[in-house]
């Protein structure tokens, strides 16, 4: 899906973007000529409120769009995105007493509300939308960067695993290579796959499409960064099958690996100073005659053996090996990201990426990152007095330990075995929008990407864009 800003040089009209407290000025000054206008129409600036101001001509000659209190900014990201389907098409100029963070936070919202997942309606009408000058002073090359990487990564999780199995997800990330540059290889097939990746073999090799290693890389100079994501293209639950209350939303346990495709989008669209690797286990998670049992043990990659408390929690699992391999050619930075554990959404709801880290830079660069990016992201512990509870004495580590607590710090314990390099971000994120937001709508969503994106100067030392 295509984004752009308006031609700069396209005849426009301004959209005058208010808090309530700004009304009255605005009418006394500026608006001054559609004052008893607005009077009449009872504008008051309130958050996603829209009223368009009539020309001489009998046209549409400009807009007022309310964002409401600044507090009303912080429940809601993204209040302009509201109006924006409302606004005649043409292109439009933001006008008001913004901030840059505010201008940033309108423009992207603005291109991110033009989304549509229509691949099964495509007969869909769709009018001619609005278009948005992009703001003086703001870097639009990352603002459609960041769109653009973020509808490859809906699209992804929105499309049915009928669609996007592992040979699929394998043929996206191919795309994106060759779109961008990048090289990929591929480790398929029972006895490659077994003997590097016995993990992932376990957790797919019960499903008629196999699974396998996906490997992309791009760039030649610079630190390095590895991107981890879980592909788990459908997941039943294995034996220890799902209900189907759980199951319904399972096309988007591929959720980690689509946003690490979108966030390595954004960095070779943007041609970053890095050396960039991509790594997903893909594969499915069903069930047949020679499914996954629980109480297997399985010897992972690393060599450290995994005892199978719960074919549920089958992430966890690909992610190890995948985890190992990054670590034997040593990244700078190593992320995964994976839609792992229903005790982060407990924790944090859907609207928050709880993430992992114990280097101080990183974190603070995360901080930095999501702020910019309108992109928030919560911190979790790394508690290591839980490391007893992943150690269940028949093999070095439990997969799904019963300890009852604590689930997303255990599973994020559990992968730090598995690494062997100080600087690990790991993010347990949900991937999906249960509910029409402004500029996310229902369905498959991004999250940590742009936090990422925009903390990699601090991580590496750079200047900003």
């Amino acid at each position: 899906m295509p984004f752009s800003f308006a031609d700069p040089s396209a005849p426009s009209r301004p959209l005058h973007v208010l808090r309530p407290d700004e009304v009255a000025a605005f009418s006394d000054n500026e608006g001054r000529l559609w004052a008893s206008w607005l009077a009449a129409t009872g504008f008051k600036a309130q958050p996603g409120e829209l009223c368009l101001l009539p020309g001489t001509d009998g046209g549409i000659a400009a807009a007022v769009a309310g964002i409401g209190t600044v507090a009303a900014g912080r429940r809601q990201r993204f209040i302009l995105a509201k109006v924006v389907d409302r606004l005649p098409a043409g292109a439009w100029r933001l006008s008001g007493a913004l901030s840059p963070a505010e201008r940033t936070e309108c423009a992207l919202g603005w291109l991110l509300s033009g989304y549509r997942f229509d691949r099964y309606r495509p007969d869909r009408k769709t009018s001619e939308r609005a278009e948005l000058i992009c703001p003086a002073g703001l870097d639009a090359a990352a603002l459609l960067a960041m769109a653009e990487g973020e509808a490859l990564t809906r699209d992804l999780i929105n499309t049915p695993a009928q669609d996007m199995g592992p040979a699929e997800l394998e043929a996206a990330a191919r795309d994106l290579g060759t779109r961008c540059g990048a090289s990929g290889a591929v480790t398929a097939g029972d006895e490659r796959l077994s003997a590097n990746f016995p993990m992932i073999h376990a957790v797919g090799r019960a499903s008629p499409r196999a699974p396998r290693l996906i490997d992309l890389q791009w760039g030649s100079t610079g630190p390095k960064l590895t991107l981890v994501g879980k592909g788990v293209c459908f997941d039943t639950g294995g034996l220890n099958i799902k209900p189907s209350s759980g199951m319904a939303l399972m096309k988007k346990d591929m959720g980690g690996a689509a946003t690490v495709l979108g966030l390595a989008r954004m960095i070779m669209a943007l041609h970053l100073p890095l050396r960039l690797r991509v790594l997903i286990p893909a594969g499915e998670n069903v069930i047949s005659g020679n499914a996954l049992k629980p109480k297997d043990i399985l010897t992972s990659r690393k060599g450290l053996t995994v005892e199978v408390t719960a074919t549920d929690a089958e992430g966890r699992l690909v992610l190890a090996d995948a985890l190992a391999l990054a670590c034997e050619d040593p990244p700078d930075v190593l992320v995964s990201m994976a839609t792992l554990t229903g005790a982060a959404r407990v924790a944090v709801g859907p609207d928050l990426a709880p993430y992992y880290a114990d280097d101080a830079g990183i974190v603070a660069a995360l901080e930095a990152g999501a702020a910019a990016g309108f992109d928030p992201v919560w911190r979790m512990p790394f508690h290591t007095p839980y490391e007893h509870v992943i150690e269940p004495g028949i093999a070095d580590l439990d997969n799904a330990p019963g300890f009852g607590f604590a689930g997303s710090i255990t599973a994020a314990l559990f992968l730090r075995r598995f690494v062997s390099v100080p600087r690990y971000v790991h993010f347990d994120i949900y991937g999906h929008t249960p509910s029409d937001m402004p500029a996310r709508p229902k369905g498959g969503v991004g999250q940590g990407a742009r936090a990422l994106l925009g903390a990699l100067p601090g991580m590496f030392g750079w200047k900003d864009r």
